[in-house]
């Protein structure tokens, strides 16, 4: 049974779409067997503007992950992003009703539904229902209620609300692609997914997911969601800065970013401070020369800029963040973003590439935080199937436990 399980991860972010296919191994891993790459056409702010664009490009990064898999991919995990979606958290309470006042599943579901009963504006609606803990006549802390005694069950939930057109138009341009969607999650609970340990979110940690045009910022504490917000910036605003300020074209700009940029001057010595790139500007034929340095100087103020608004967030927030930041998407990877926000945040920071234990395969190719998000909906997936499958020969202990995981993946 576990062999026939093939996890479909599909990340459609503003400037690429990426595909990975993986299938689970006997110690548990999940092993990337396919991966496909597209330039994304037909995206702005997570928000679809052209059905047909986004499914090509869709097709071209799945027909790629086809193609190394030697697997025909029909249905896919999809990512969830756009820039208004908002997070609150709410707690619900209800009476248990069982007989000798046991905890049943529907009790849990019940205090759930009832967190969620909130006034929403008009075309939104609800994408996730994550469980932070449940209080059981008083007593806190309490992750699986499932089975206990009590009298008055508590539940506190994180919400997460958004506009549902966008889900819809997102769904709609992946079918028309010729694909399922097997369900869609927010696109930094996927990162955390694959670049997160159940120490990180138990200690405390931000997430900072960095697209071309969106960034989402996820705060974990006490094993779950504390706190959910996105930011209508990213990577692209250092592409414009460049072009603006040597007067060269948006795609000269993106590879003078790529190729030579960095947004912490002290990590350049003075011999690569001098070093000189060659331009090409708008509208010219000859070349210009342009110092690093100078480089430099325009994209570090904007990597300051864009990391204090997320980081003024998390202080609002007055979370405990003892793990630190972890930076993924490809906007994290300018060289010194990592640097430059340890000094933002006041706390350690890193790379989320990809966490060893949970991968196998391919994991080489694509140990990169830009492809945090489509291994981590590939794994998710992977992970639900399993618990879907495993239903007979378990002891109740571990059957309640697996309904939990399973009940938790359902309000994603």
């Amino acid at each position: 049974m576990i062999r026939d399980i093939k996890a479909i991860g599909l990340d459609i972010g503003t400037s690429k779409v990426r595909c990975v296919v993986g299938e689970p191994s006997e110690n548990g891993q999940m092993n990337i067997v396919g991966i496909g790459q597209a330039e994304s056409k037909g995206l702005r702010r997570g928000i679809v503007t052209s059905a047909e664009a986004v499914s090509e490009s869709v097709r071209r990064a799945v027909g790629e992950a086809e193609r190394v898999s030697g697997l025909d991919i029909m249905s896919a995990s999809v990512n969830l992003s756009g820039e208004h979606f908002r997070g609150e958290n709410k707690n619900g309470v209800v009476a248990v009703a069982g007989a000798g006042r046991e905890i049943s599943e529907e009790d849990v579901e019940r205090a759930i539904e009832s967190a969620s009963a909130m006034p929403l504006p008009p075309g939104w609606e609800i994408f996730s229902r994550l469980p932070q803990e449940f209080i059981v006549d008083g007593q806190d802390g309490i992750t699986e209620p499932v089975g206990m005694s009590g009298a008055r069950l508590e539940c506190l939930v994180h919400i997460v609300t958004g506009p549902s057109a966008g889900r819809q138009n997102l769904e709609k341009a992946v079918r028309r692609a010729g694909l399922d969607v097997e369900r869609m999650m927010l696109e930094p609970l996927a990162a955390a997914e694959s670049s997160l340990t159940d120490d990180d979110k138990e200690y405390g940690c931000a997430l900072v997911n960095i697209g071309s045009e969106i960034t989402s910022l996820m705060i974990f504490g006490r094993g779950a969601v504390q706190h959910t917000a996105v930011f209508p910036f990213g990577s692209m605003h250092f592409t414009k800065d460049i072009a603006m300020g040597l007067r060269v074209s948006i795609q000269e700009a993106n590879k003078i970013k790529h190729h030579y940029g960095c947004v912490a001057s002290f990590l350049m010595n003075d011999g690569e401070r001098e070093e000189v790139i060659e331009i090409v500007p708008v509208g010219r034929n000859e070349t210009r020369g342009l110092s690093k340095e100078i480089l430099c100087d325009i994209m570090q103020p904007r990597a300051v800029e864009l990391l204090q608004h997320i980081a003024q967030e998390t202080a609002r927030t007055q979370a405990q963040i003892s793990s630190g930041v972890i930076l993924t998407g490809g906007g994290s990877m300018a060289r010194g973003m990592v640097e430059i926000a340890e000094q933002v945040f006041d706390a350690p920071t890193r790379l989320g590439f990809l966490e060893r234990e949970y991968f196998g395969g391919l994991a080489g190719e694509v140990q990169s935080p830009e492809w945090s998000v489509a291994c981590g909906l590939a794994l998710s997936s992977m992970r639900m199937q399993i618990r879907a499958g495993n239903v007979g020969g378990k002891s109740p202990t571990k059957k309640v436990a697996e309904w939990f995981e399973n009940f938790r993946e359902k309000f994603r």
